[in-house]
């Protein structure tokens, strides 16, 4: 334990010390976006561009121009990847136009900044402008040029608002009279008279015409006719605004200028500014002008909260922080090593249909409603794309965009292969880039990508996406529903992305001399005109994912059909981001970049992004504890400690050297349940090297529900027993030098044994002094002389270890890296909030899930593979439900240790003088609370008072009914009892036996606690204890009586049952008269009894549960089965009856909703009305 917690300050000083050199964090809000956005340009053509000096003839250039197509360059990008954010609909049309960079930022004399960073600037120059005094032009000048942004915005107005006039103009005459005004202001700020030549106090009023003609030209007007007339007379206005208003000597430029055409004119005088070309306003790129200009001049605000999506700014701001970050530089597309990515998939969701999305649950709430409410700016920005027939596909109708955006916040394969085929889309451009000339560049990659076959040819060259559907096949022939939707919406999918295939396990039954038998074949398939193509068929010597695991035999029949030097492993609830797309040719120079002793990496770690923090308390506990694990701890396991492996997706492999050394999955039954860890594990001891790094990273789901988030822990707790018992773990502890050894025992294996060491030191501590209680040991200690002396120092250190025991330090590597890459201030805050939503309760009750299912493995073996389910978890589970999942590895442990400080509180006499008491079990006591409650604090609705009503009669009829075979253990407790038995059936002797020994310390409770009963009279003769034992004989004798009474006579002997019943309690009564008046029975002695017969009847349960196949032979496991039943009352009775009380008052439910949903809360979601299907939605 000891070595855990400095594990974790050592890894929190030194990831933090290297995470800081790392440049993690540099820009970490928009401000600081804002303050270093003049040097992005730079950073992204130094390592997203190939270096100049593979482009010959392009060196000699001069730095102007070149630092002005760096920024085109950029602004590809740029443009690209925030075009991908409106789409995934995290920003607004208004906030993708405020952050839109320019392609054609070589015509001005400016560098055109995207207009989130000259927001505001214009108005406030012009309040500037307007209330200047003086008449001195550099005093006015200076000011304005204090800000830089603030000179490029005035010089941009001025410059866009010439041209567009200029353009819209159709006489040249007209046209001439710009010119002039031009060439005026231009002297003028030359001669130092600005002021004088013109008049600032009719800028205010120029501002207002503009705005009001720029809307002019941006309006859609059906009659065409109109929109010039009003645009004219608007124009005139503006050119009358200037020359009479602002202008000293304006009118002189109107009287000297004559078009030629009006001379010619003899019927007919015109007005000027009469003639434009009204077909512009369909011109996309002078519309861009319009549109940027109309943001310049109407934006007063500051556009500092630009944009409000949170998740759209984390990706802003890491993104461009990536680009200060040290990478490889990037290659050529040609140059680059080319890539495959592979996602096993067996039947989890794709895209959600209209039923799955309108399909209310108990309480009137739907995903679609939930989801509304959870991001109610993603719902808007989606219904105002809808709208915009540039962004959406005129084939699709409205019910099929909103299951696309719903599966898009869900953990689905929709999801994930959108984001994967950012890859491609990022080659393609990536490409554009390097072949382009300047024309094409300073145009744009969308004005110019048409008729460019090339550019996909070469990017499918180097990129190869894999899905494999396990059962594709199956789902392709099968009738039922769900499984014609999946096979439908994958369908889809290949025929979306050309370059998509997908690879299945087709079973099929061939006639071999006369007779059938089924032959299995590895087969892919890409997307046709409208169905499904072949491409490859391989035949397979049997039915892999029957005599392996399922998830690595999936990936391990696939692997063959990826090609290239890397393979990315990607799960499919991940996710992917066009802007890191880019940064795949940089990572993957990795390979090629040689590092210690000349070696080669053989398996690149990437961080995680985890994208589902926002939707819940527990989600965001997960989140941070996840971030924390694949950012500084992954950071630290790679360099200095050389034991990082590979845990999961979404690490690159080498896939030359893996594909030669036994694959990526290692994938026999049951022992490589955590496949992920073992191709770590085969990479390393075959002489590979593995990194991490963090410039790049990939969106990946967790489990936002508290029995989602068990089964997880479960399944990874039941992996690191089998990982104990390996190979592989052994060999890697014999090659490793002693310290690498260390260092990969606490980081792996070990910090599930420390778990559970934990969790036995409290066991071993409690019994140890309920030992000395009972037995009198402590009180003989506690009198002798030459205690007294030290007892004071014992306190204190026990009083001490209590504190650390709360395990405050193990999440110091949290606060650390949310330091770091979101200020330390926030880091705090954070740690404050967690624990204020009990954050502490819920990683105390995951330490019991650790615990329990990492020391079964290690008793018994045979761990399985638990699904955990990855939809949104809106419902409030059922105490059966909670009942049945956390009864044996929780509910029985900390009621053990619940009964274990009673008698220790009741008998001991060590502190009860000593105010350090309660230190010394406070951690013990706040453990018995976590592991018996938890659940239901975090359970939805845990304590509305119809729910309870509900949730105890569905746990009494699920108690009463009867098992068998077929009946699932969600119906009947008989067949979940027997489940819980399974370990035990699969077990060797040395498993029963220490099951039984264990069993054994239960009898020490009756042996103690009889010696200290009144009625014992302080009688210390073993013969007590035997008369224990008689009653304890007697008890269950009756309770043997009346259940065989209900079976035999409970129908059709129904006096005789109750006769039977009535005789059974007046023996009762008698009994304790008689014990009451004549033996000395006190009601002490009751509750004392009960602390000591209870742990005894559960200590023979279990004895018999591992001598089961003996008792039922001799026909006595009826009367276990019912002997447990009774406990399994007792236990939940006890469990609930806080629940009732609390669901008393409204204001616990409150309480908690506020608790769970406290980040939905800050995001203005109203969870109360949502958890109570009130449909009066937020409005929007």
């Amino acid at each position: 334990m000891d070595a855990q917690i400095w594990y974790a300050i050592y890894s929190t000083i030194l990831g933090g010390i290297h995470g800081a050199f790392s440049h993690l964090g540099e820009i970490r809000t928009l401000g600081m976006l804002r303050s270093r956005f003049e040097a992005v340009p730079a950073a992204f053509s130094d390592r997203l561009v190939p270096s100049s000096k593979e482009e010959p003839g392009r060196i000699d250039v001069e730095a102007d121009s070149s630092e002005r197509k760096d920024i085109a360059k950029f602004s590809q990008m740029w443009n690209e990847f925030i075009d991908s954010m409106r789409i995934e609909d995290l920003i607004s049309h208004r906030e993708r136009n405020l952050l839109l960079v320019p392609y054609s930022s070589s015509k001005g004399s400016v560098v055109q900044w995207p207009p989130f960073l000259l927001a505001s600037k214009i108005p406030v120059a012009l309040d500037m402008a307007k209330d200047f005094k003086g008449t001195d032009d550099a005093e006015l000048f200076s000011r304005i040029k204090i800000d830089d942004y603030m000179q490029s915005a005035v010089i941009e107005c001025y410059e866009t608002l010439k041209y567009i006039l200029v353009e819209l103009l159709s006489d040249p005459g007209e046209k001439l009279i710009i010119d002039q005004i031009g060439d005026k202001v231009s002297t003028s700020i030359q001669a130092q008279s600005f002021l004088t030549d013109f008049r600032m106090s009719g800028m205010p009023l120029l501002n207002d015409k503009l705005e009001k003609f720029l809307n002019l030209l941006l309006d859609d007007f059906e009659n065409t006719v109109v929109q010039e007339a009003q645009i004219i007379n608007v124009l005139q206005d503006i050119m009358e605004i200037i020359t009479q208003d602002v202008m000293t000597h304006g009118h002189g430029i109107l009287e000297n200028s004559h078009s030629p055409h009006m001379d010619n004119r003899s019927d007919k005088k015109e007005q000027k500014f009469e003639r434009i070309n009204i077909n512009l306003v369909y011109n996309e790129s002078w519309r861009e002008k319009v549109v940027r200009l109309h943001l310049l001049l109407t934006v007063k605000e500051s556009a500092i909260n630009v944009p409000m999506n949170l998740e759209a700014r984390r990706r802003i701001t890491f993104f461009t922080n990536s680009l200060f970050m040290r990478m490889p530089y990037a290659p050529k597309v040609r140059n680059m090593l080319s890539f495959s990515v592979l996602t096993p998939y067996f039947k989890e969701d794709v895209l959600y249909s209209d039923e799955e999305l309108n399909r209310e649950n108990e309480d009137g709430i739907s995903i679609l409603f939930y989801l509304q409410n959870i991001y109610p700016d993603e719902w808007t920005n989606f219904e105002e794309r809808i709208e915009d027939p540039k962004l959406v596909s005129v084939s699709k109708d409205k019910k099929e965009l909103i299951r696309e955006w719903v599966s898009y916040r869900g953990q689905t394969l929709y999801r994930t292969v959108r984001g994967m085929m950012y890859y491609r889309q990022a080659l393609e451009l990536q490409c554009f880039l390097e072949d382009a000339g300047d024309r094409a560049i300073f145009s744009g990659y969308r004005a110019e990508k048409k008729g460019t076959d090339h550019l996909q040819a070469l990017a499918d060259m180097k990129f190869t996406y894999v899905v494999s559907c396990q059962i594709y096949g199956v789902q392709k022939k099968s009738s039922q529903d769900r499984d014609r939707s999946c096979y439908n919406n994958i369908l889809n999918l290949m025929l979306r992305y050309h370059s998509l295939r997908v690879a299945y396990i087709d079973e099929r039954e061939e006639k071999v001399n006369g007779k059938p038998e089924k032959f299995y074949y590895s087969v892919l398939v890409k997307g046709g005109e409208k169905l499904d193509e072949e491409v490859y068929r391989i035949k397979l010597p049997g039915p892999p994912t029957e005599i392996g695991e399922g998830k690595p035999e999936n990936q391990n029949h696939a692997i063959i059909f990826t090609r290239g030097e890397a393979l990315q492993t990607i799960d499919m609830n991940q996710d992917n981001y066009l802007e890191e797309a880019f940064k795949m040719r940089n990572v993957l120079e990795e390979f090629v970049k040689r590092r210690r002793k000349q070696r080669k990496p053989t398996i690149l770690g990437l961080r995680e992004h985890i994208f589902t923090g926002s939707v819940s308390s527990l989600a965001w506990f997960m989140s941070n504890q996840e971030t924390s694990f694949v950012t500084i701890g992954q950071r630290i396991l790679a360099n200095p400690l050389r034991v990082r492996f590979h845990y999961g997706h979404p690490d690159i492999f080498d896939r030359i050297f893996h594909l030669t050394r036994g694959g990526i999955s290692k994938a026999s039954k049951t022992i490589n349940l955590s496949e992920d860890i073992f191709s770590g594990f085969n990479s390393t001891l075959r002489q590979g090297y593995i990194t991490h790094h963090e410039y790049i990273q990939v969106g990946k789901g967790r489990d936002v529900g508290m029995n989602q988030i068990s089964l997880f822990e479960a399944k990874v707790a039941n992996g690191n027993g089998e990982q104990t018992l390996s190979r592989d773990v052994y060999r890697l502890g014999r090659r490793f030098d002693f310290y690498r050894m260390l260092s990969f025992y606490f980081t792996t294996v070990g910090f599930y044994f420390s778990s559970m060491v934990t969790v036995l030191t409290v066991y071993v501590f409690l019994y140890g002094r309920l030992y000395m209680v009972l037995s009198g040991l402590e009180r003989s200690i506690l009198d002798e002389p030459n205690i007294h002396s030290s007892k004071a120092a014992l306190e204190e250190a026990l009083a001490t270890q209590s504190v650390f025991q709360l395990g405050l330090l193990l999440v110091l590597p949290m606060v650390m890296e949310i330091g770091l890459e979101r200020g330390f201030r926030t880091a705090l805050g954070h740690f404050i909030i967690m624990q204020l939503q009990l954050a502490s309760v819920f990683f105390t009750f995951q330490l019991g899930t650790k615990a329990h299912y990492f020391g079964r493995t290690i008793l018994h073996g045979g761990s399985k593979y638990r699904a955990t389910g990855r939809g949104f978890v809106v419902f409030h589970a059922k105490y059966a439900d909670n009942y049945r999942l956390y009864s044996r590895s929780h509910f029985v442990k900390g009621l053990e240790l619940l009964i274990l400080l009673i008698v220790y509180e009741v008998y001991g006499e060590s502190y009860r003088s000593s105010k350090l008491y309660f230190f010394v079990t406070f951690s013990m006591w706040f453990l018995v609370a976590s592991w018996l409650f938890a659940p239901f604090v975090f359970n939805p609705s845990g304590f509305e008072w119809q729910k309870t009503v509900d949730d105890w009669t569905d746990w009494k009829r699920w108690m009463g009914n009867r098992g068998g075979i077929g009946i699932q253990p969600e119906k009947s407790w008989e067949s979940w009892w027997d489940g819980e038995q399974e370990h035990l059936k699969h077990t060797n002797i040395r498993g029963r036996v220490l099951e039984i020994v264990l069993a054994f310390r239960f009898f020490l409770y009756q042996y103690g606690i009889v010696y200290h009963l009144d009625i014992s009279h302080h009688v210390t003769s073993f013969l007590v204890y035997g008369l224990s034992w008689v009653v304890m004989a007697t008890v269950l004798v009756v309770l043997k009586m009346v259940s065989m009474g209900r079976r035999r006579f409970g129908t059709d002997f129904q006096l005789m049952f109750r006769i039977l019943k009535g005789l059974l309690f007046l023996g009762f009564i008698s009994v304790m008269t008689v014990l009451f008046v004549v033996c000395g029975l006190t009601v002490s002695d009751l509750f004392a009894a009960v602390l000591a017969f209870m742990p005894t009847g559960w200590a023979l349960l279990l004895i018999g549960q591992a001598f089961r196949p003996l008792f039922g032979r001799i026909g006595l496991w009826e009367s276990i089965k019912e002997l447990g039943r009774a406990y399994e009352y007792v236990m939940g009775l006890i469990i609930f009856m806080p629940i009732v009380v609390l669901s008393w008052f409204p204001f616990v439910s409150e309480f908690q909703a506020r608790l769970l949903f406290n980040q939905a809360f800050s995001r203005g979601l109203q969870i109360s009305m949502i958890l109570h299907g009130r449909k009066d939605t937020i409005s929007s």
